[in-house]
């Protein structure tokens, strides 16, 4: 008896051994990507070429393995798997197979598929994380001086929320001097960005969407002028795993996806936009191409709330900065267009400005138009001074390192929205509700 204890020991040492050699051929991941009804995506970065699959296994204990993937210098030793076919509105747990060895982690690893609630049932209620401006230093190439990125264990905060899912609201990277002229300094910024040991919980077991802005594009303030945006756009989406991108077919990252009845309409404000300096009163920032999408996409859309992403804010009426409102001929087509079309339900989700806060149009005849800017999350933060900005709601503001938690819930026909802000600990700073009855134009002639 004595003998076969030990013999288990010592198996179990050695496995232990095999998978911590197997866990430092790892960089980065596994991230989750999108989820669909019927397959999921699964992102994950290696040291060097390995095999890679993944082992998954539903409520009811029947589990299934992938095909493995092969990663490649020339891919980045980027790997990217969709385990599937999926039962609809299921949870799985999975584990991360190197060389054919599984890999221990010291947090859970799990993925969802959509639920099929369609015809059916009112649609579940979910909830998902917002946040933007991601800092990690690197002192070799950070500016001289105090440290900008910090407060890291935010991302334990979002986890400990257990959200379905995250939305990256841009500056997700912060690109430096010695990344912006090829794609080896590109890169760089990336994977060692995506390699922080503390963000790696959160990308195991909430699936991501993201778009990006002026330092995960490019230079700071970067336009469409920027001579390597097709190395970014390329990066862009080797590191992320969106549904779907360059849905305009004209270049960027433009995309959309849906989760149960509320969808997000992802756009990019950089790869078409024209210089902020230019006196040119048609300068573009979202381009007649995305614009013409967005509003037949809006318009198509039969989702309780029609929630459109940008890096930039776009209610906010103070002309400063890189706000929407330099770009003011544009600003008053897409508003227009948007009440010429009677288009319900539309929210808007910002980053960029290092704080937090909810500008509020009210329109005439029309709902109001509500913009939530949520920002930084581990970058610096700044407290504006005088912007005098026509729409801000003045007592939804936070000027501390913050992310947002938003829960959709009630019956299909009702459908309320609540956000909570929270500070990097995860300590509650305020809410807001929104009705989706709220965002529709009154049927009174």
């Amino acid at each position: 008896m004595k003998t076969k204890y030990i013999l288990l020991t010592v198996i179990f040492f050695i496995s232990s051994i095999f998978s911590y050699a197997q866990k430092d051929l790892i960089k980065s991941g596994p991230m989750l990507g999108y989820s669909d009804f019927r397959e999921v995506l699964v992102w994950l970065q290696t040291t060097k070429e390995t095999k890679i699959s993944i082992k998954y296994t539903d409520s009811k204990g029947e589990t299934k393995i992938t095909a493995p993937v092969f990663t490649k210098e020339e891919n980045k030793y980027i790997a990217k798997i969709y385990p599937g076919p999926l039962n609809y509105g299921e949870k799985y747990k999975y584990e991360v197979l190197v060389n054919d060895k599984p890999v221990s982690f010291d947090y859970d690893l799990e993925f969802e598929s959509l639920q099929l609630w369609q015809y059916r049932m009112d649609p579940p209620e979910f909830s998902f994380a917002i946040g933007s401006c991601f800092y990690m230093n690197e002192a070799k190439d950070d500016r001289p001086g105090r440290p900008y990125g910090s407060s890291y264990k935010i991302f334990n905060s979002i986890l400990k929320k257990d959200p379905n899912f995250m939305v990256w609201l841009g500056d997700n990277v912060y690109l430096r001097v010695p990344d912006f002229l090829t794609e080896r300094g590109l890169n760089h910024r990336y994977s060692e960005t995506r390699s922080l040991p503390e963000l790696q919980p959160l990308l195991g077991s909430v699936h991501h969407y993201a778009i990006w802005d002026d330092h995960d594009y490019g230079p700071n303030d970067s336009n469409s002028s920027y001579v390597n945006k097709k190395i970014t756009e390329k990066l862009f989406n080797d590191y992320w795993g969106n549904l779907n991108t360059n849905v305009v077919g004209n270049g960027g990252i433009t995309g959309q996806f849906l989760w149960n009845d509320v969808e997000f309409f992802l756009l990019d404000n950089r790869y078409h936009r024209d210089p902020n300096e230019l006196k040119n009163e048609d300068k573009s920032y979202f381009g007649k191409k995305q614009m013409d999408w967005l509003i037949n996409a809006l318009a198509s859309s039969k989702a309780a709330f029609k929630i459109v992403v940008t890096g930039g804010q776009i209610v906010s009426d103070v002309a400063l900065y890189e706000n929407y409102a330099i770009y003011k001929k544009e600003r008053e087509t897409l508003l227009n267009r948007l009440h010429d079309n009677r288009i319900e339900g539309v929210l808007f989700f910002t980053g960029d400005r290092h704080h937090t806060e909810i500008s509020k149009l009210d329109r005439k005849k029309a709902y109001p138009l509500i913009d939530i800017t949520c920002s930084p999350l581990t970058s610096g933060t700044h407290k504006p001074k005088n912007e005098n900005n026509s729409y801000l709601i003045k007592d939804k503001t936070f000027y501390e390192r913050n992310f947002g938690i938003v829960n959709i819930s009630g019956p299909r026909k009702d459908r309320v929205f609540t956000l909570t802000i929270h500070n990097a600990d995860g300590e509650k700073a305020w809410d807001y509700t929104i009705k989706a009855k709220d965002l529709r134009y009154s049927k009174k002639k």
